[in-house]
């Protein structure tokens, strides 16, 4: 079984590597890290650097397709045509396309989301509706068919979890979980929007603002982003 992770610039680590962390330990997995060439990739914390193992052209037709998210590059990688196309193309023989996180919004631009629920990072579940997506806030994982989608960053683990559930069975599933000791208790309540206060929010978005999330060139390939989309609805026969 091949597995594909879109590995691009600016990528946000952990949407990659905790789903990577379950997947990985199907049997007789082959894992490709996968972009236009192959070679290091720096993520979006600009020190942490991980590598293209695969290119896109090497890799048409992998059994399950993951797209990660970014904090700060998600809009321009959305409007990559080179990248579009691919997952179009390898969405058609998969047996499973993922995301995490804003790769939601990726798999949107594609065009793989239209008329479907699917999940986000709280901060991009907007940008799923000019592609005709129904945004689900509340779900940590959606699942439409073969296409599932879950939410912010640490929600990767609970998807590669579940999908080697579906793959492997409940039994294989839970001692991979065990393995990682995944047993999630926070010690703070407001890991979502429901759960955090007014002061929460403002400081998460004064965060993510430092951590370069709402960069000027960002926020114009996101505009742009959602004038794609709707431009081509408006020029839909």
């Amino acid at each position: 079984m091949q597995i594909a992770f879109v590995t691009y610039p600016g990528l946000t680590a952990l949407d990659l590597i905790g789903p990577y962390e379950a997947l990985r330990t199907i049997p007789h997995a082959e894992v490709r890290f996968v972009w236009h060439e192959i070679g290091p990739i720096t993520t979006d914390s600009g020190v942490l650097v991980l590598g293209a193992t695969h290119t896109l052209a090497e890799t048409p037709h992998p059994d399950i397709v993951l797209v990660p998210g970014s904090g700060v590059s998600t809009p321009s990688t959305a409007r990559d045509a080179v990248l579009q196309n691919w997952l179009r193309t390898a969405h058609e023989t998969s047996t499973w396309t993922l995301s995490v996180c804003s790769g939601s919004v990726i798999l949107a631009a594609a065009g793989l989301l239209d008329g479907k629920p699917a999940t986000s990072h709280w901060q991009a579940l907007d940008l799923l509706r000019p592609f005709g997506a129904r945004p689900q806030g509340d779900s940590r994982i959606v699942r439409a068919g073969k296409i599932v989608t879950s939410a912010g960053v640490s929600a990767g683990i609970d998807l590669g979890l579940f999908l080697l559930g579906e793959i492997a069975g409940r039994s294989y599933a839970e001692a991979v979980q065990l393995s990682l000791e995944y047993d999630p208790q926070p010690p703070f309540d407001s890991g979502h929007t429901s759960k955090a206060s007014l002061k929460t929010k403002a400081l998460a978005y004064k965060l993510m603002a430092r951590q370069g999330i709402f960069r000027p060139a960002e926020l114009a390939a996101a505009t742009r982003l959602a004038w794609d989309a709707c431009l081509a609805r408006v020029r839909q026969p």
